[in-house]
């Protein structure tokens, strides 16, 4: 809505561009260039990186011509199908196992994700490459297992020239959003650096942390707030099927909420008695 007279290219452009800059005064501030220089010197992270940057700028490119077009809650579903589409990437390529109750969250997210499908009555072309591009972005972050300030800093330098093109393009044509469309428009573009930099640093930070199946589940929260935006802010009609569809959604979160503390109330457990264990094992003498 605040950048509805900003067209999608130029969004993307700018976001790579004052990421970039975000990125760059972050590493200036904590003046450690090695591991940047140790990612750019690894073929293998560059070549992983790069392919990352070309999806996450595809994602970027169709997010923003589906919010710029009255498509939000499109773009929404996009993000609802991107955690299913990670889990099975996880399971299928990265042989991460789920749990029982794991697998009842992605059964009924499946469920859900039919529903919505179905409910638009063609097959939603936005909401598809939204999910498979970010879901092939946190693939390629795994797989490059780089530190996140640097990964960014790979991606958006690869991406830089095409940025600093299309911009150098529209101003030629007069329309060049940073110098003709006034001081606002101008520091809202500033702003999506940091503002798209800071996710996009904690989801690398958890991408090389974290099973890509269990990030996957969690990213349910993202199309959740979408939906609700959608509905509050762009003041969206959604049908009762729709409904129905986002509400089964947040049941497998809630199912998914309840194997995580499950889980991790029993590996505490587990640790505290080994810990025992261990204690007894050095005071008692042989």
């Amino acid at each position: 809505m605040l950048l509805d007279a900003v067209s999608a290219y130029q969004i993307v452009a700018n976001r790579i561009v004052w990421s970039l800059c975000f990125v760059l005064i972050i590493l200036l501030i904590r003046n450690n260039w090695a591991p940047l220089v140790g990612v750019l010197r690894s073929r293998r992270s560059v070549f992983l990186l790069g392919v990352a940057a070309a999806t996450i700028s595809i994602n970027w490119g169709v997010y923003a011509y589906a919010i710029t077009n009255d498509q939000v809650l499109e773009a929404s579903l996009g993000y609802f199908i991107n955690p299913l589409v990670s889990v099975l990437i996880g399971v299928a390529l990265l042989r991460e196992r789920l749990r029982h109750l794991q697998w009842i969250a992605v059964a009924i997210g499946a469920v859900s994700v039919a529903i919505l499908t179905v409910s638009y009555g063609r097959p939603p072309w936005i909401s598809l490459i939204l999910a498979f591009s970010f879901a092939i972005y946190g693939l390629m972050k795994k797989l490059a297992n780089s530190g996140a300030l640097e990964s960014l800093a790979v991606e958006t330098l690869l991406l830089l020239p095409i940025a600093l093109l299309v911009m150098a393009l529209f101003a030629t044509d007069g329309q060049g959003v940073i110098t003709h469309l006034g001081p606002d428009i101008a520091t809202l573009l500033i702003l999506l650096g940091p503002i798209t930099a800071v996710p996009l640093l904690a989801f690398s930070a958890a991408a090389t942390r974290i099973p890509l199946s269990t990030l996957g589940i969690i990213q349910y929260i993202t199309p959740s707030i979408q939906f609700i935006l959608g509905i509050t802010v762009f003041a969206a009609v959604v049908s009762p099927v729709r409904w129905l569809g986002v509400s089964i959604i947040w049941l497998a979160l809630i199912v998914f909420a309840i194997d995580t503390v499950r889980h991790s109330r029993a590996v505490s457990r587990n640790t505290e008695r080994t810990s025992i264990i261990d204690t007894l094992e050095v005071t008692v003498p042989d």
